[in-house]
């Protein structure tokens, strides 16, 4: 191997460590955007009150339709 062979690599090596870093920080950039996204959503969410239900819903599932 020469001297220029081993730079060539020694500078691919550096460059493809970069583009991981930056490709990992935009991956968790996006991941806490989502989180957000959805922390929000289901803080929308409106409670739902059963008073006007009667009690006997939402006790059994037709496990045979």
């Amino acid at each position: 191997m020469d001297v220029s062979t081993i730079a060539s690599i020694a500078t691919t090596m550096s460059s493809t460590a970069t583009k991981d870093a930056v490709s990992v920080a935009v991956l968790k950039k996006a991941m806490d955007i989502q989180s957000s996204n959805a922390s929000a959503l289901l803080a929308a969410i409106p409670s739902v009150s059963s008073q006007n239900l009667p009690p006997h819903l939402g006790q059994n599932i037709n496990t045979t339709a």
